[in-house]
C-alpha cells in the first residue's frame, strides 16, 4: 500500500509524462499558432474577470484570517489593475518577435561546412512560485511563445485564483489546437509536490523558483534539476555628488515608495555627503508623511538633527539593515564620502538584483555601470523599472541573478537554449 507521499510523487511523475509529451508538440508549433493561444487567452481572462475576482476573494480572505502581513496581501491581490496588467502582458508577449528556429552566427570554416546556432526551446520547465496568482499568466504566456510546456507549482495562499487562470489556460491551448497539457498546475498544496519536481530530471528540464529566500535556498540546495533563481532583492540608489537634486528626490521616492513588496524596491539609499542636507530636507518629509520607517547611519542622524527633522519613524540602523529585504514600509539610509564608498557598500551589502545611481556626471555613470555587478544597473530612473514589461520583454518569469545562462529580467530569450547547426555540402573530415 503506497504512503500519501508515494502518492504525490506518481502523481507528479504522471503530470511530467504528459508535459514531456506536450513538450514535443510546442516545439513544433508555429509562430500563428502559439499567438492564437495566447490572444484567446486575454480574451478569456477579460471574459471571466468577475470570476477570477471571486476566486481571488476567497484566497484573500484566507489569507487575512491567517495573519498575513499587508506587503503579502498585496502579492496575492488580483485587482482590476492587475488584470488590466496581465492581459496587456500576454498581448504583448503575442506581439513579440518568435526567437524559435533563429539561426544566428552563421559563418563558413576553411572545410567548407556553415556552422550557427539555432534558438530552440528549453522542453519542460517547472515554475514553483508563492502568493502571487499573476505569475500563472506570465509564466505560462512565455512559455507557450518560447515553445515550452510547463508544470506550474502555485502557493497553497493563492490556490483558488491559480486554478481558475489555469483552466483559463488550458482552454486557450485547446482553442489553438495545442495539447491542454502544455500548461499544467500541480493540484496539491503539499509541500512533497516540491521535493518530487526538483528530483524529476528526466520530466523537467529547468527549475525556476519564485517565492521567499528559504524557498529559492532550499531548492537550489535539493534539485537535481538545473535552476535558475532569484533570491533577495537588496536594491541601491546612490544620489550622487553630482545629482540634479529634484530629479534625485523624484527617484528615490518612486524607487521606495511606488509599491513596497516587490524585488525591485530600493531597499538602501546612499547620499553623497556633499549634498546630504539638499536630498534630506525634502526626501526624509516625503518619507514621514508616507509612513516609511528610516533606519539611519550616524551621520544621517546627525545631518537630520541639525535640520530639525525627528520622528519616532527614525531609528539608527543596526548592522542586519544593510543586508536585509525589507519589502515594507522601512528604507535604510547611508551618508557615503563619494562613488567609491557607494559602489563599496553595494558590493559588500547587495544581492547583485538592481543598482541606480542618480548623476548628471557621465563619467561616473559610465564607470557605476561597468562596475556595479549586479543583474540591471540603472542611471538616472527608479530601481523600479527593473521588470520584464518596463524592459519590453512582455512579461517575466522571475528576475535572476545568475550570471549562467539567464540575468535580470528573465522574458523570452531566458526560456530558450539553442543547438548548433551544420550546413554541408559533402564535406568529410580529414
Amino acid at each position: 500500500m503506497s504512503t500519501p507521499h508515494q502518492s504525490i510523487d506518481q502523481q507528479i511523475a504522471e503530470i511530467g509524462k504528459k508535459a514531456r509529451v506536450a513538450s514535443r508538440e510546442m516545439a513544433k508549433a508555429g509562430t500563428r499558432q502559439k499567438n492564437g493561444a495566447l490572444t484567446r487567452l486575454a480574451e478569456l481572462i477579460q471574459a471571466h474577470r468577475a470570476q477570477l475576482k471571486s476566486a481571488n476573494q476567497t484566497d484573500l480572505d484566507r489569507a487575512r484570517a491567517a495573519g498575513n502581513d499587508a506587503a503579502f496581501i498585496d502579492r496575492l491581490t488580483l485587482s482590476d489593475k492587475a488584470i488590466d496588467a496581465m492581459v496587456e502582458g500576454v498581448a504583448q508577449v503575442a506581439k513579440l518577435s518568435d526567437p524559435i528556429g533563429e539561426i544566428d552566427g552563421m559563418r563558413t570554416q576553411p572545410s567548407g561546412i556553415s556552422v550557427g546556432k539555432m534558438r530552440v526551446p528549453l522542453g519542460v520547465i517547472g515554475i514553483i512560485y508563492e502568493s502571487r496568482p499573476n505569475v500563472t499568466v506570465d509564466a505560462a504566456a512565455l512559455c507557450i511563445k518560447a515553445g515550452n510546456a510547463t508544470v506550474l507549482r502555485g502557493g497553497s495562499e493563492a490556490i483558488e485564483s491559480n486554478r481558475v487562470l489555469a483552466h483559463l489556460i488550458q482552454e486557450a491551448l485547446k482553442a489553438a489546437n495545442l495539447p491542454a497539457e502544455s500548461v499544467q498546475l500541480i493540484p496539491t498544496t503539499d509541500r512533497q509536490a516540491v521535493s518530487a519536481m526538483i528530483t524529476m530530471p528526466q520530466y523537467i528540464d529547468v527549475i525556476v523558483p519564485r517565492g521567499g529566500k528559504s524557498l529559492i535556498e532550499r531548492i537550489a540546495k535539493e534539485s537535481r534539476v538545473p535552476v535558475i533563481k532569484h533570491l533577495d532583492g537588496i536594491c541601491h540608489v546612490y544620489i550622487d555628488d553630482d545629482a540634479d537634486i529634484e530629479k534625485a528626490v523624484r527617484i528615490a521616492d518612486n524607487a521606495k515608495t511606488q509599491r513596497y513588496g516587490t524585488c525591485n524596491t530600493m531597499e538602501t539609499l546612499l547620499i553623497a555627503r556633499a549634498v546630504a542636507n539638499q536630498v534630506l530636507a525634502p526626501l526624509v518629509r516625503i518619507y514621514l508623511d508616507k509612513g516609511v520607517e528610516l533606519r539611519v547611519c550616524d551621520k544621517t542622524r546627525k545631518a537630520l538633527s541639525a535640520l530639525g527633522l525627528t520622528s519616532n519613524l527614525i531609528k539608527d540602523a543596526t548592522a542586519a539593515d544593510w543586508d536585509t529585504e525589507y519589502l515594507a514600509p522601512i528604507l535604510a539610509v547611508k551618508l557615503v564620502a563619494g562613488i567609491e564608498e557607494a559602489m563599496a557598500h553595494i558590493d559588500q551589502h547587495g544581492s547583485r538584483h538592481t543598482d541606480a545611481i542618480v548623476t548628471e556626471n557621465h563619467s561616473k555613470a559610465m564607470r557605476f555601470l561597468r562596475e556595479v555587478d549586479s543583474a540591471s544597473v540603472i542611471v538616472n530612473a527608479s530601481t523600479r523599472f527593473a521588470d520584464g514589461f518596463e524592459f519590453g520583454l512582455g512579461a517575466e518569469i522571475g528576475i535572476s541573478n545568475d550570471k549562467i545562462h539567464a540575468r535580470g529580467p528573465v522574458g523570452l530569450e531566458g526560456l530558450t537554449t539553442y543547438k548548433w547547426v551544420v550546413l554541408g555540402s559533402g564535406q568529410i573530415r580529414n
